[in-house]
């Protein structure tokens, strides 16, 4: 039979390490954390190279006080540019997504400042997300483009990268850019007018923010890289990511993604959408070493 001290010790013990896991969720892995998530792959249709393509991706940032301050942008910066990456995209939602938790808002001109000293020779490309668009989707477009990153909204361009086979990048439209009420939306993407772009057979890697569009995409693709989910932003023992913004649910939740052949990554992102909590699921950049 418990005895009462050793019941009250076993629920104080609790308690202190509930306090702390949550101290932790709320305060260390959101704000202090970052962590490199290296793949290294070759898609179908890509070529084999003797130097991999080195690609940085940086997903939903979010920027706001204080969980993801100008200074925690810059270091950001700092460390995706001493991956020497070839190639740098953004993946989308610059802006922040926690109406009830921001205490202060970074001011745009100021996050593309800290976006302005990416640096990698084939360039910075950037596609919007559901955040831009519901917030002030002109000015972060406009934000991007006047600090040096190329906005592909269902464009697509073809790089060439030095002795490496030439290949093209495209980018989507955000699927969900427009709020019709009761939990509808209408998205600004078009994948058949992005793809008609592509007029030969180099390989293509396609940004699209979320995930949802991978069914869609095809064989043609060679890569799809998408943010979004946030990896749910919280990962438990046993239970999973319990909350993830996909209709796939945990099918698209985060990672590396194989499927009838095509290739999908999934980062888990950079900041927090609607609450400032990460557990189990720190703030990435993603490196992918191509070929």
């Amino acid at each position: 039979m418990l005895s009462r001290r050793f019941f009250l010790r076993s629920l104080g013990l609790g308690l202190l390490g509930s306090a702390a896991l949550a101290s932790y969720a709320l305060a260390i892995e959101p704000r202090f954390r970052l962590v490199t998530t290296r793949y290294r792959l070759r898609p179908n249709g890509w070529p084999a190279l003797e130097k991999p393509l080195r690609v940085v991706a940086l997903a939903d940032i979010h920027a706001c006080e204080p969980w993801m301050p100008v200074s925690r942008i810059q270091a950001i910066v700092e460390t995706a540019n001493e991956l020497r990456p070839d190639l740098i995209v953004l993946l989308g939602d610059y802006v922040a997504g926690m109406r009830r938790f921001r205490t202060g808002i970074v001011p745009m001109r100021d996050w593309g400042a800290a976006l302005a000293r990416l640096s990698a020779p084939l360039g910075v490309y950037g596609i919007l997300g559901n955040h831009d668009w519901w917030t002030d989707v002109d000015n972060v477009r406009a934000t991007l483009v006047g600090h040096g990153v190329t906005v592909l909204e269902n464009d697509a361009r073809l790089l060439r990268p030095g002795a490496a086979p030439a290949f093209w990048l495209a980018g989507l439209g955000d699927q969900i850019a427009i709020r019709l009420g009761s939990g509808r939306f209408k998205g600004v993407d078009d994948l058949d007018g992005t793809m008609r772009q592509i007029n030969d057979d180099s390989p293509v890697i396609m940004l699209a923010h979320e995930p949802d569009i991978f069914p869609k995409m095809p064989a043609r693709v060679s890569l799809t890289l998408c943010g979004h989910t946030h990896g749910g932003q919280v990962w438990l023992p046993f239970l999973g990511r319990p909350i993830v913004p996909s209709a796939y649910g945990q099918r698209f939740a985060y990672g590396s993604i194989l499927e009838d052949g095509r290739q999908m990554i999934v980062s888990g992102g950079l900041g927090c959408s609607i609450m400032p909590v990460r557990l189990g699921v720190p703030p990435e950049i993603v490196l992918i070493e191509l070929g």
